[in-house]
């Protein structure tokens, strides 16, 4: 059996996030990337990759996760009839995950890390970690997705579960250098989006919160919605048609203790407010495998997971009690349209509302001023 100081379960971008963060700490910690797909593959996503995310990956000592791509500075919010268009502080980047992820996942080996084409089905728990009886590791993260096994072998259950689906088309001109975000009148929380990508493709699909009491989020049923906030999103272009989970993050998120981890999706940590996941994996990722490491340096890899708990506490605590609470506002349609209007007025409340849903913002007093001054004389 081999052994290894650290197993990463999932070389998506927390995975490849934690061997990086894990030898960062020590290169000469062992460290094993496990996936059962072969790399460059392809992930439904919206491919956006917001200035933040770039940000840690810097500090990490990655680079060249933007070349040869363009940025794209502006985003457009529409629901309705009405909508806001303004260049954001920081442009943000088009990368499709066949790019981004065959990145680090070559920036993690080249920081010594194994990759393995394994899929891991079971995980049981002694002096040490075994995996599926082959691999033993002092330390595991799991950062192996919404459906996540690992998270399954510790007994825990994902949360609120959002659904959407994904696509390519070429991009019309009235779409051409943005991201745009066109939010349902329908049915809320949803939204339909079109991300240019710079090379005449935009990134589109349709998401949303399904209603148990409601109709099941066929592909059919999210491809009309698609269409009709978007109308000629669905022709021409390769298509490529992908649907996925999102596992929701809930305002107060505890990671397990011990010597197995949870890092972005499999920790179900996405944006329930905008359905990012990109900042919220690369940070845990990161941090996990800080942790790890440090725990295994230490001679005392079961203090791995108290590690990372004081970690992540410090880095998305206050962060994810604000963007449940900005999440729930979301669900009431006059909410989005008052923080739209703000936005169009004052453009730190648009920038505010970015830094919430794109990375680690918090409600600001700026936010909430206009929030409620747009809401009041709506109610009256």
């Amino acid at each position: 059996m081999t052994a290894w100081d650290v197993a990463v379960v999932g070389s998506g971008p927390a995975g490849s996030a934690a061997a990086i963060g894990a030898l960062r700490v020590d290169p000469s910690v062992r460290v094993a990337l496990l996936d059962r797909a072969e790399f460059p593959r392809d992930k439904s996503c919206g491919d956006g990759i917001a200035p933040q995310v770039i940000d840690l990956l810097d500090d990490a000592g990655v680079t060249g996760i933007v070349d040869g791509h363009v940025p794209v500075p502006r985003l457009r919010l529409d629901r309705g009839s009405f909508g806001v268009d303004r260049t954001m502080v920081r442009p943000t980047w088009g990368i499709p995950r066949t790019v981004f992820d065959l990145r680090l996942v070559e920036a993690a080996q080249a920081a010594g890390a194994t990759l393995l084409r394994h899929r891991v089905r079971e995980l049981s728990q002694g002096s040490s970690v075994v995996l599926d009886g082959e691999v033993e590791a002092r330390t595991v993260i799991g950062a192996d997705g919404a459906h996540s096994s690992v998270r399954r072998s510790l007994g825990m259950t994902p949360g609120p579960m959002a659904v959407a689906i994904r696509g390519y088309s070429p991009t019309p001109p009235d779409r051409s250098n943005a991201q745009v975000i066109v939010f349902d009148t329908a049915r809320q929380p949803a939204y339909a989006w079109s991300f240019d990508r710079g090379d005449g493709l935009s990134n589109v699909g349709y998401g949303e919160l399904p209603d148990p009491r409601r109709d099941r989020p066929t592909k059919a049923r999210l491809m009309e919605r698609l269409e009709t906030l978007l109308p000629g999103a669905t022709a021409g272009g390769p298509g490529c048609w992908k649907g996925h989970h999102l596992p929701l993050a809930i305002a107060r998120w505890s990671p397990p203790a011990g010597r197995v981890m949870l890092a972005g999706d499999a920790a179900g940590l996405v944006n329930p407010m905008t359905g990012e996941g990109i900042y919220y994996a690369v940070a845990t990722g990161l941090a996990a495998g800080r942790a790890a490491a440090e725990a295994v340096v230490a001679g005392d890899p079961a203090t791995a997971g108290a590690r990372y708990s004081r970690a992540t506490r410090r880095l998305l605590a206050g962060h994810l009690r604000h963007v449940a609470a900005a999440a729930q506002l979301c669900r009431h349609g006059g909410v989005i349209d008052a923080g739209l209007r703000a936005s169009t007025t004052d453009q730190r409340v648009f920038d505010d509302l970015v830094e919430l849903g794109l990375a680690r913002g918090r409600i600001t007093t700026t936010m909430a001023r206009g929030l409620v001054r747009e809401l009041v004389p709506a109610i009256r």
